[in-house]
């Protein structure tokens, strides 16, 4: 999917509240949604074997059925999805939550094709943090005396597509004082961390549009493979075809071949 043609100049600052007004509005939708969250996941298990299973993450203060109208879009192409319980809100620390996923992850055996992350926002910080982490315990079982030691197990994470993730940080996180936002802030030690991560930055997609009023410094990751969409917005992306059409085309990048 080619990159989409910048505007010259500078853009209107009537375009620019048309598109967070709209923004706002797909947001509070999306989060009235979670009053839906009673119907049950399990039709999202159901699809191609073949195909790697796409496990949900959402981003800070979302609930997974936030992220709903995609997964139907990936269960409807053939994709099993699988939902994590217990993250609430996605309120914990991207440490924790990091964590907590790999547990829950690793209780279940990963299907023959593996399993790519699909993220929004702090879900694809997560998401490279497991990466780390995976990393991590790899270089540790290669150690001579691995044998000693009792694994946590594997989550069979091979790769994450995350949508309007600021893997950079962002800088409008200082104008709140909810630490759960703070935690985005380019000198927080997570945040730095990440960034200085390079060895997994392979395996991630990253997908951003236009215009992001909560990433004003872009989700474009040096390292890995970054597709630009049509739809401005931070919220109202996940709603648009063409981002659907660039997870699905992420998912398949991640599919192949390592680098």
């Amino acid at each position: 999917m080619n990159a989409a043609a910048d505007r010259s100049g500078p853009t209107p600052w009537w375009r620019i509240a048309g598109w967070m007004a709209a923004d706002y509005l797909y947001a509070g939708w999306r989060q009235i949604a979670v009053l839906g969250a009673w119907r049950s996941s399990s039709y999202l298990l159901r699809g191609d074997g073949a195909l790697p299973e796409v496990v949900l993450v959402p981003g800070v203060y979302e609930h997974w059925t936030f992220l709903r109208p995609l997964a139907d879009r990936l269960n409807v192409a053939g994709y099993r999805v699988r939902v994590v319980h217990g993250l609430g809100v996605n309120r914990r620390p991207i440490p924790a939550t990091a964590d907590r996923l790999e547990r829950a992850l690793a209780r279940v055996p990963a299907p023959a094709a593996g399993r790519v992350i699909v993220a929004h926002s702090k879900g694809g910080l997560i998401g490279k943090r497991m990466l780390v982490d995976l990393v991590a315990a790899r270089l540790r079982e290669a150690e001579p005396d691995a044998g000693a030691r009792t694994g946590s197990g594997d989550s069979g994470i091979s790769g994450v597509v995350a949508v309007a993730t600021p893997f950079n940080g962002a800088r409008r996180a200082r104008f709140f004082v909810d630490p759960v936002v703070r935690e985005f802030l380019p000198d927080e030690p997570t945040i730095v961390a990440l960034v200085g991560a390079h060895e997994v930055d392979g395996r991630i997609v990253s997908i951003s549009g236009p215009f992001d009023p909560h990433v004003p410094e872009g989700s474009a990751l040096d390292g890995g493979r970054n597709i630009r969409v049509p739809t401005p917005g931070h919220f109202r992306i996940l709603g648009a075809p063409e981002t659907a059409a660039a997870v699905l085309e992420g998912i398949a990048h991640l599919a192949g071949p390592r680098p």
